[in-house]
């Protein structure tokens, strides 16, 4: 089994997914891509090509809570063959269940609510033109940031940025290296306490960094610069 990221969570970086479909391909392997955000991508003309290859993939999963702003648990995942999820999770022999397509028999639970919906509904009202404008809206406003962080002599970008994560840390002059990891987590923390904006953290490459990931779909260029504001702000009183 091969398993690629559509939208690594750290940064939104993608492997190769046609290459290691290729590679799937010589060895009779079963090739599974995790698009939690990043297959969103796939609407973009400007930038599917991120995401080359995964139709050849034989599962991929997604989530509904993330670029199509509805609410959680609506994770999805697409199955190329049908038959081994009847296999799985199919009801042999309940003869009062309908025998066309069943989605009791597509997964583990039969009593659930139709988290399908909102999805459907989302899809419906903005349709690829709709989403591909958001997703590259996005994009561009990840971007922004990025620039902002480059251009200050006290932040480091630590990857690039491909979609919608800016991975970066705070590293004032004159800093040491072991004393960083410890200024971020409490930049990070401040972030939180101060609750004008939000921002998670994480370890990048064995070091702490902030990961502002861009989907909501009201996130203006205002909203990023008034980030980029507070940001300043806290780190400056640290």
């Amino acid at each position: 089994m091969i398993v690629g990221n559509a939208g690594e969570v750290n940064t939104g970086d993608f492997d190769p997914i046609a290459d290691l479909a290729d590679l799937a391909g010589r060895y009779g392997a079963w090739l599974h891509v995790d698009g939690a955000f990043g297959l969103f991508a796939a609407a973009s003309p400007r930038l599917r090509h991120l995401v080359e290859g995964v139709e050849r993939a034989d599962s991929i999963t997604a989530d509904g809570h993330k670029w199509l702003n509805v609410p959680y648990e609506s994770g999805f995942a697409f199955v190329r063959d049908q038959d081994l999820m009847f296999r799985s999770f199919g009801a042999w022999g309940a003869h009062y269940l309908p025998s066309d397509v069943n989605y009791n028999n597509l997964g583990p639970e039969s009593s659930r609510r139709a988290r399908a919906l909102p999805i459907w509904a989302t899809l419906r009202a903005y349709g690829r033109q709709g989403y591909a404008r958001l997703v590259e809206r996005h994009h561009d406003l990840a971007l922004r940031l990025a620039e902002a962080v480059d251009k200050a002599p006290d932040m480091e970008l630590l990857a690039p940025v491909p979609l919608c994560v800016v991975c970066f840390r705070y590293r004032p002059e004159g800093t040491r290296e072991e004393e960083l990891d410890d200024l971020n987590r409490r930049l990070g923390a401040a972030l939180l306490a101060d609750g004008r904006v939000y921002a998670g953290t994480t370890t990048y490459r064995g070091v702490t960094a902030l990961r502002p990931a861009i989907v909501n779909w009201r996130t203006t260029e205002a909203d990023i610069d008034y980030f980029w504001e507070v940001l300043r702000e806290l780190a400056d009183r640290l």
